[in-house]
């Protein structure tokens, strides 16, 4: 199979979805690869290098797709609404596409797809299961994310993180409130703790518990009912109006007592949580940070605004949407791998792809198939009838 790489066109997209040891693994196995020349510049992989790996460098777009039978991206159409429009056009009927695509956030993307007939994979949808945590790029970059954003946090604060006995005197220590103990706020944990500040969690799903006093935090205990807190996947669910309202009451103090506060609850598809009010931050000390790794839905403070810093009463609120750009050169490499991963998974030993409806990666990540939106979440969020169901396989003698 010929595999096309183009350069990623989302602004300030830094990534790569093939690394040049990828592109080795993948001609081991039989396969060609197409880059666009300067793909893997921004993340620290030059040309040179894929061409080294017997990849094939073009100058232009419109070859990658031509001459491709799979396109890997990062963002892909419906992740990259404005710019990945383009790519529409080059894409050709039978083409497969494995990349983000941000299809519940944006289905109609999704449907688009489909009238193009490509067999489109989201990344995003890869399950939450055991025998899939190898291809969970939403994990990958998220521990990227949750690394990051403590650092922008120290860089941002006017005091140092951990404590220190000086000739001029005791330094305290910062404290950390990390909002979320998803993949981003256990990495942020860990990051803050590695730093020397003294870190604090919280998050609606009381199984978390273990894992945030394994990293040598305190978990913040409410004395509300959150049974209902997690989804099969082991995502956030949304909760309650009433439930809502006595979290951010329990939490005006323990904002109150943060110098650094690091939310990161994200439901798929849906709204952010507003959980850091803007009496909240009124309350904070001045000098304090918030950095929202959830601003690109809305934001888990009610002052965030995405993709910049905004002061409100003396604290420092930023909404960074796409961290995992800023540290490209790992990012891409995770992604990559993650990928490659996925890509082994739906082809044969010949290298051709290779459905199976009944496994539950591929039932789960493909979207597009056919000329038709094949995922049931997605033709739910649609208003689309149900596809009637595939055929039973026969059975062999």
């Amino acid at each position: 199979m010929k595999i096309g790489v183009p350069k990623e066109t989302f602004p300030g997209e830094r990534r790569v979805a093939l690394i040049p040891d990828s592109a080795t693994a993948l001609a081991k196995a039989g396969h060609e690869m197409v880059i666009e020349a300067g793909a893997g510049n921004a993340a620290g992989y030059p040309d040179e290098a894929y061409a080294e790996r017997g990849a094939t460098v073009v100058p232009d777009r419109a070859t990658v797709f031509s001459a491709t039978d799979a396109i890997f991206q990062v963002r892909g159409f419906g992740a990259n609404q404005a710019a990945g429009r383009a790519d529409l056009e080059l894409m050709r009927s039978g083409q497969i596409v494995l990349a983000m695509m941000d299809p519940l956030g944006e289905p109609g993307a999704i449907q688009e797809l489909a009238a193009k007939n490509v067999i489109a994979f989201a990344l995003e949808m890869i399950p939450r299961i055991t025998r899939a945590q190898s291809m969970d790029v939403l994990s990958s970059m998220a521990t990227v994310a949750g690394y990051k954003a403590v650092l922008l946090a120290a860089d941002m604060a006017p005091r140092m993180f951990p404590m220190f006995m000086t000739a001029a005197g005791t330094i305290k220590p910062a404290h950390v409130l990390v909002v979320g103990a998803g993949v981003a706020g256990l990495q942020a944990i860990a990051t803050a703790k590695r730093l020397g500040a003294i870190v604090s969690a919280y998050d609606v799903r009381p199984a978390v518990k273990e894992q945030i006093e394994s990293l040598g935090a305190k978990f913040v205990e409410m004395d509300l009912e959150t049974g209902g807190a997690e989804d099969k996947g082991g995502y956030a669910k949304e909760m309650g109006e009433d439930f809502i309202r006595k979290q951010r009451e329990f939490m005006a103090g323990v904002c109150a007592d943060s110098h650094i506060i690091i939310t990161t609850a994200a439901i798929p598809g849906r709204q952010s949580p507003v959980i850091v009010t803007g009496e909240m931050v009124k309350g904070m000390m001045p000098g304090s940070i918030i950095v929202d790794l959830a601003a690109e839905r809305g934001g888990n403070c009610e002052l965030t605004k995405a993709d910049e810093t905004v002061v409100a009463h003396g604290v420092t609120i930023t909404g960074p949407t796409n961290l995992a750009s800023t540290i490209p050169f790992h990012a891409s490499q995770m992604y990559a791998r993650n990928l490659l991963t996925l890509f082994k998974e739906l082809t044969d030993k010949e290298g051709a792809l290779a459905l199976d409806m009944e496994n539950q990666v591929h039932c789960d990540t493909i979207v597009a198939r056919d000329g038709d939106v094949v995922n049931a979440r997605i033709r739910e969020i649609l208003k689309l009838p149900p596809l009637a169901p595939e055929p039973a396989k026969a059975e062999e003698n």
